[in-house]
């Protein structure tokens, strides 16, 4: 704790006076590089952990935390294994899919698309990411799909209109085999908000394309959510055995893989190179004081021949730098959620000023910048920036501390 002369002294030097500009100005600059370095970790590790999360969701929202998939593309007797899945601990859901990529036709106009076929509860529940339309009308035997925004953007494609889709591996016939050609209703469209899968997906009853794909009442694989997505291969463990054979598990991280382990590398590579801006930050508080301790040294030995103590001296000195690093800190936090608040504005503004489109959906998958915030994180950003602000405090403290007043007022 500081006295309150230790308190007094250290305000006093928090405010460099007349014909010590330099100084202030100097300090100045440490809590401007403070405040930035702090803004841009923060932004940086928000957006990136925001890009993992989001992705992780909207992945998982589709595929689930991880698929089970039978060899061939089919999986038999698929009932007894849904059931042991939903039955296995950490599980929330299980459902049977049927996914296959084809060809569709509209006004003359092939596009290639996946196909997916989904139980009625997993279709109910994209409703919310409907723009236009309504899920309801997907029943079997309905020959009605929903179909992702930017295909529809793409072929100009419309609610109500018919679809196409175009099953080339279709039934043998004298002549050779012919393409299976479907038309259906489109009754809804619908944004994923993942650029791939708003281009590409046409959703169905699992009915329908079972009847489309001439499957029987085979599935192609089944979806997992867990409990824990980190540890999803811990939790179907227990179902591993069962599937020797007949299908094999995938995960989020192993289907994704690359992506994932790209964001991660990514992620810690800009906090490693952003933490180096505070460590320069920190080298200015550093400079700033120690040519304030140089412009006060007659100041401390005064204080020293009135009783001032050394270790009052090194709390002075210690009090000011921490405060102005401690000051720039918040500022930065300050900051950097503004930035995140506004994000989307800004990157919007800067689009329009250079005339260069910043956030491409088609390249980065997301069709909005994402943030996802670190309680955590945000401690170890601000810890970082008071600890080193610290830690730069402490030569220049210790030289003041050290003054021998009898050397510098020798010849006052």
């Amino acid at each position: 704790m500081l006295t309150p002369f230790e308190w007094m002294i250290a305000k006093r030097y928090l405010w460099p006076g007349k014909g010590e500009a330099f100084i202030a100005l100097v300090a100045g600059i440490s809590v401007g590089v403070v405040m930035l370095s702090v803004a841009m970790l923060v932004l940086v590790m928000s957006v990136m952990g925001g890009f993992r999360t989001e992705m992780l969701d909207k992945f998982a929202g589709l595929n689930g935390h991880a698929v089970i998939q039978g060899y061939g593309g089919s999986l038999d007797n698929w009932e007894g294994t849904l059931e042991q899945v939903r039955a296995t601990e950490g599980v929330v859901s299980a459902s049977p899919l049927i996914e296959q990529a084809l060809v569709a036709s509209y006004n003359g106009r092939t596009v290639p698309i996946f196909v997916r076929g989904n139980t009625p509860e997993d279709i109910a529940e994209l409703q919310d990411k409907v723009l236009l339309g309504d899920l309801s009308g997907l029943q079997p035997d309905a020959r009605k799909v929903a179909i992702g925004s930017r295909l529809a953007a793409n072929i100009g494609a419309r609610v109500g209109d018919t679809l196409t889709v175009i099953n080339p591996q279709g039934r043998v016939t004298p002549f050779g085999t012919s393409w299976r050609q479907v038309g259906y209703e489109i009754e809804a469209i619908f944004e994923i908000g993942l650029y791939d899968f708003d281009e590409t997906f046409v959703i169905m009853p699992m009915e329908d394309a079972q009847t489309l794909l001439l499957r029987g009442d085979t599935i192609g694989l089944i979806e997992v959510t867990v409990t824990d997505p980190d540890n999803v291969g811990d939790i179907l463990e227990p179902v591993k055995a069962s599937l020797t054979g007949r299908a094999q598990i995938a995960d989020w991280k192993q289907i994704n893989s690359t992506l994932f382990e790209a964001l991660e590398v990514e992620r810690v590579a800009m906090a490693f190179v952003l933490s180096f801006m505070v460590i320069v930050a920190c080298f200015n508080i550093l400079s700033s004081l120690v040519m304030l301790v140089r412009a006060k040294t007659r100041d401390i030995a005064i204080m020293r021949t009135m009783g001032a103590t050394r270790r009052s001296l090194l709390k002075i000195f210690v009090t000011t730098g921490t405060t102005i690093g401690t000051l720039g800190t918040v500022a930065g936090l300050i900051l950097g959620f503004t930035l995140l608040y506004f994000r989307n504005p800004i990157v919007d503004a800067v689009a329009f000023v250079t005339g260069v489109e910043i956030w491409d959906p088609s390249v980065r998958f997301l069709t909005s910048l994402p943030v996802r915030v670190d309680p955590w994180e945000i401690i170890g950003i601000s810890a970082l920036g008071i600890v080193l602000s610290f830690l730069a405090t402490l030569y220049p403290a210790l030289k003041a501390s050290g003054t021998d007043p009898v050397q510098v007022l020798r010849y006052e």
